[in-house]
């Protein structure tokens, strides 16, 4: 029966409700904290490789990296949240649509501001650094595709299934007030698991950007599938199990 309630709420949407001024107000919030997250994570990493002459990762380096990145997704989600509910993250977005908290077509305007941001805000950084290399996630020696593929699947899940629990769910209370943090954490945390492996992206605009401007796709399916698949998970996980549909209808638009 609570199948049948998920498959009820997902809803493609209708041009005249997800295209107007305040979606693409929205988009364009998306596109700006995208920019702002990538920017400082993928910039972090630049800055890494700069100060060190592109040594391999340390244990100190890591971690300044993966702080960054909470940071960075910290304040791209609170400067967001109000606005388009802060996804700032594909897997986020198909997340909330598999759940019906958001139409297809308002994803779909998400994700193509969500690239966009993560495009130029590599663009940016390779005109700031004259034309440092923009860092590629690759996966380490030893690492297959399919380790890398579980990896983002279950660091996503994660990610995804924070997301739920701190700013979609109704009965969240005071806990969304520290949404922003708590998302940021996790991703920071899962980058000191997963990054010496795989790069731990949980986010396929992170890894669109870079791979754009470099021009190399090598392995690059791995954090789109991943994210993506762990993402849709999380939403039918908490959806299916922990949420309240006597409280909880579809919100308009994206916001959670």
């Amino acid at each position: 029966m609570r199948n049948f309630i998920i498959i009820e709420r997902i809803t493609i949407g209708r041009v005249e409700d997800d295209f107007h001024s305040n979606a693409f107000k929205a988009a364009l919030a998306e596109f700006i904290s995208t920019l702002i997250f990538v920017f400082a994570g993928q910039g972090s990493t630049m800055a890494y490789n700069k100060l060190t002459s592109n040594a391999p990762t340390s244990p100190a380096g890591l971690i300044a990296v993966a702080l960054a990145h909470a940071f960075g997704l910290f304040v791209g989600v609170a400067v967001s949240a109000n606005i388009s509910g802060g996804h700032v993250n594909p897997a986020v977005t198909f997340g909330a649509f598999i759940g019906g908290n958001i139409s297809l077509l308002r994803g779909i305007l998400y994700w193509i501001a969500q690239l966009l941001g993560s495009t130029v805000a590599c663009l940016l950084l390779k005109y700031t650094t004259h034309h440092m290399t923009v860092s590629v996630f690759t996966l380490s020696p030893g690492v297959t595709v399919w380790n890398a593929f579980v990896f983002e699947i279950v660091m996503t899940f994660a990610l995804v299934y924070t997301v739920y629990a701190t700013a979609i769910d109704p009965k969240k209370g005071d806990v969304g007030v520290i949404a922003p943090l708590a998302i940021g954490f996790v991703l920071g945390a899962n980058i000191l698991v997963g990054g010496a492996f795989e790069g731990a992206a949980l986010n396929p605009a992170v890894p669109f950007g870079p791979a754009l401007v470099s021009w190399n796709w090598y392995h690059h399916w791995v954090y789109w599938a991943g994210p993506l698949i762990g993402g849709g998970l999380a939403g039918i996980v908490y959806e299916l199990i922990f949420m309240s549909h006597s409280t909880h209808e579809p919100l308009p638009g994206g916001e959670f």
